[in-house]
């Protein structure tokens, strides 16, 4: 995978546009898990792709520096070897200096080169490391929106779980006279009331048999009481 495809890749996911998704989703929960599983691979994915790519910008960068370190090492050597012929030319011995003077010019030709290789790296370094900043910026963003996906799915499944429980709730209340909420109540109330009336009913009916048979009690008193008098008079 090139660079330019992660960053690609990576910038069109980091924009991705949630709530534009989930308002054409015939199910958005289904959706969001969907989402968030496919985003979770793509961040796996261009993880490994980012790190494949500072690994290569951190292999430039140490050749770039040992290309730094062997220019100063050849000028250090170059110095030295310059030194030591000005030395022993001015000893009078002429060729032995002309052989250092010779060591300092292929030290010289080796600073030059590994100059060279070092200024040469140095424009892909630049243009590798804004990469990698655009990919780790991208990735930092891709995970923001995989925390939005997660919350977006928990608010769904928790307004989901409402809703039911709502519906539920409604469907046992729309059997219950809503104009009386005591309706149960007052029926059983009514009940009670019919069956102490039935009782009153009861015991009004026993008083009165009771009344008649002490009236009829009465009566024959009377008749008792009359009877002795007429036997009284006749004696």
């Amino acid at each position: 995978m090139t660079k330019q495809t992660v960053l690609g890749r990576v910038a069109q996911l980091a924009k991705a546009n949630i709530n534009a998704l989930l308002d054409q989703a015939e199910d958005p929960q289904k959706m969001l898990d969907q989402l968030i599983r496919d985003y979770t691979g793509n961040i796996a994915e261009a993880e490994e792709a980012v790190a494949a790519t500072i690994g290569n910008l951190r292999l430039m960068e140490q050749d770039h520096q040992e290309d730094v370190d062997a220019a100063r090492e050849w000028g250090e050597k170059a110095l030295a070897a310059s030194r030591k012929a000005d030395g022993l030319r001015a000893g009078g011995q002429t060729a032995e200096a002309d052989r250092f003077d010779n060591l300092a010019k292929v030290a010289l030709g080796r600073q030059l080169q590994s100059e060279k290789e070092a200024k040469t790296v140095e424009p892909t370094i630049a243009s590798q490391t804004e990469v990698v900043e655009k990919l780790k910026s991208g990735l930092d963003r891709m995970r923001t929106k995989l925390n939005e996906l997660r919350a977006k799915r928990d608010e769904l499944v928790a307004r989901a779980t409402s809703v039911q429980a709502q519906n539920r709730m409604m469907d046992a209340v729309k059997n219950i006279d809503v104009l009386d909420p005591t309706s149960e109540l007052s029926r059983f109330e009514d009940k009670v009331r019919r069956e102490e009336a039935k009782a009153m009913g009861k015991q009004e009916l026993a008083a009165s048999s009771l009344d008649s048979q002490f009236e009829q009690l009465d009566a024959l008193g009377d008749t008792a009481e009359i009877e002795a008098r007429l036997a009284a008079l006749k004696g």
